[in-house]
């Protein structure tokens, strides 16, 4: 009997979900110069907007974890969307720096479950060989979706104004919730659409997600979670400047209008998606801790030449291709969440995603710091980039055989 294809569904539904959290996300980066003049922001108090989202985001990630883990992917994702993107909508509500920062902070605090809980949604719908090249496709979809938004959110600013703009990005959670709740069930077996083959085919993985051989604290605090957390911390440090300050070092060093900053931008998201898909596709043969070690190194050294570049079409290219090395880090590090964490998956998640956030509020706040306190000389926060992702790469280095081993695909 040829197994049923219903697995492919709760595949689509994680990736548009992924997309419409990026969206969300990235929105405010191209918003920030009419957000900033409305407002009043100087650049450290955008800053401080832009790390309100990272912030909560990794402060809320292992409760949101630990809730998915034990209460299931239905029940925590549907409140989670429809909460984030309540306070997506609301965004567009703020009136000085306090509401935004505190708007910013619950959004993320809804956002924080996403993730986690997408890993162990495809972890138990999924059988092991396809599970990495299903994580490859999803980070590939958050950065498009991402690549897409700077363009969107231009075009709906100047159709209806930031503040409507943030207004019609919140009513699309609440269709993806519509959708799901009707669609998705927590057990393959409990789908009427699965027939014998497909459920005999993800027994394993029903498997997996079931067994939970330590509590989950003394799994985060293993060596292997530890260094998994800090090398993701390290990436993250890199990727936000990509959904933040991007726009605004576009304008400001190499001179670009509104329209350019947004297709300039597009660029390292769309290349990050394609370093997703790469590593989704690699041979098993290939050692992922070398894939790993490697991106990192070009990522340290492609960020020290961005001061260097002498136009805009240089500078982006050497972003693009940080942002394509670095993002074969994405699906490896969730991988091996699911390879360690087993019954705890969400949670060891959750914990690694929550490194990446602490790194999402610390740099866009450092950024905007090193900008004001240099006299807006960009090259101290593209060198302090640099030196994290060599840090990075020196986390795999010591990691160790055990949290490297190459996924099966």
């Amino acid at each position: 009997m040829t197994p049923s294809r219903v697995r492919h569904g709760v595949v689509a539904m994680a990736l548009t979900l992924a997309i419409l959290a990026y969206v969300q996300r990235v929105a405010i980066s191209q918003a920030a110069g009419p957000i900033s003049a409305d407002l009043g922001l100087s650049k450290t108090e955008m800053g401080l907007v832009f790390g309100a989202f990272g912030l909560s985001y990794a402060l809320f990630e292992i409760p949101m974890g630990l809730v998915g883990d034990r209460l299931g992917v239905k029940k925590i994702l549907s409140r989670l969307v429809l909460a984030w993107s309540f306070f997506t909508a609301l965004t567009g509500a703020a009136w000085n720096l306090a509401s935004m920062w505190v708007i910013r902070f619950l959004f993320g605090a809804g956002e924080a479950g996403c993730f986690p809980n997408l890993t162990r949604m495809l972890s138990q719908w999924l059988p092991r060989g396809e599970r990495v090249k299903a994580q490859a496709l999803m980070w590939a979809a958050t950065r498009w979706g991402g690549a897409a938004t700077p363009p969107l959110v231009l075009l709906a600013i100047n159709t209806v104004g930031w503040r409507w703009a943030f207004v019609l990005f919140g009513l699309l959670g609440a269709g993806w919730v519509a959708w799901f709740s009707r669609a998705f069930h927590e057990r393959p077996a409990d789908h009427p659409g699965v027939n014998d083959a497909e459920r005999d085919l993800l027994a394993q993985s029903q498997a997996l997600v079931a067994h939970a051989p330590e509590s989950w604290l003394k799994l985060l605090l293993r060596p292997q979670a530890l260094l998994l957390c800090l090398q993701y911390f390290c990436w993250s440090y890199v990727w936000y400047f990509f959904v933040t300050w991007l726009p605004t070092f576009l304008g400001e060093v190499h001179g670009q209008s509104a329209a350019g900053m947004a297709g300039l931008s597009v660029l390292p998201l769309l290349m990050g998606g394609l370093g997703s898909l790469t590593a989704g596709l690699l041979p098993l043969w290939v050692p992922r801790r070398l894939v790993a070690i490697t991106s990192f190194t070009a990522v340290a050294v492609l960020m020290a030449l961005v001061p260097q570049a002498g136009n805009a079409w240089v500078a982006i290219g050497l972003l693009a291709a940080a942002a394509f090395m670095g993002d074969m880090l994405v699906p490896i590090s969730w991988n091996q969440c699911v390879e360690l964490g087993q019954g705890y998956t969400a949670t060891m998640g959750a914990a690694m995603n929550m490194f990446a956030n602490f790194s999402g509020f610390l740099a866009p706040v450092v950024g905007g710091m090193l900008l004001e306190s240099s006299g807006n000389d960009w090259t101290p926060m593209l060198w302090l980039m640099a030196g994290v992702a060599g840090l990075g790469g020196l986390s795999w280095i010591v990691m160790g055989a055990a949290a490297t081993a190459p996924a099966e695909g």
